[in-house]
């Protein structure tokens, strides 16, 4: 590629000098009589077509050994990859944001999913609490019923017992304020005699 270009200006420049030389020929036939000028502005013509054609080389070579061209094709090479890498970047970061944005939504779902799960929960347990309390207060409301007729019947024995003791006590002194002793030893012996006979 370097060698091509350096031709290629080296052929530029032998044109150039070659159409100038042809001009100066030209005029140098034409014109006899500025033959001796002539000569002064060719020698003149030829020494400013070398420096131009020095000063293109240099030029040439300047350019070639900054190698610009290179340095372009680098460096657009360079922005290339660098745009390849940014949408490759923004490709996996759309991706990852498309995955966590799956994972977030499906955390939501089974969030919501555990709080209806855990509210339905609740409202069982409260159901079961609230029928496990009606059950206990039935329980002890009836155990409680139970023990006050217990008492109820405890008391009315207890009362009756001590209403029979009393009655035999008014009964005895009664007995013994109208009965002679006679009469009570006969009550007596009656009342074995009958048990007696029961037994």
């Amino acid at each position: 590629m370097h060698k091509k270009s350096f031709v290629t200006t080296l052929s530029v420049c032998v044109m150039i000098l070659g159409l100038a030389a042809l001009g100066f020929a030209q005029e140098a036939a034409e014109g006899g009589a500025h033959h001796a000028n002539s000569g002064a502005q060719m020698k003149d013509f030829m020494w400013r077509t070398i420096d131009f054609a020095i000063l293109v080389v240099i030029a040439v070579w300047a350019l070639k050994k900054a190698d610009v061209k290179g340095s372009l094709s680098a460096r657009r090479a360079g922005i290339e990859k660098t745009l390849q890498e940014a949408v490759a970047a923004k490709e996996a970061a759309e991706k990852k944001f498309a995955e966590y944005s799956q994972r977030l939504d499906q955390a939501n779902k089974e969030i919501e999913v555990i709080s209806a799960n855990m509210k339905r929960e609740g409202e069982l347990e409260k159901e079961r609490i609230i029928a496990e309390a009606k059950e206990a207060a039935t329980r002890i409301k009836a155990q409680a019923e139970a023990a006050a007729a217990q008492e109820v019947l405890k008391a009315k024995d207890e009362l009756r017992a001590e209403a029979a003791k009393l009655a035999v006590e008014l009964a005895e002194q009664k007995i013994k304020q109208n009965i002679a002793k006679g009469d009570q030893d006969k009550l007596v012996g009656e009342y074995i005699s009958k048990v007696v006979t029961l037994h």
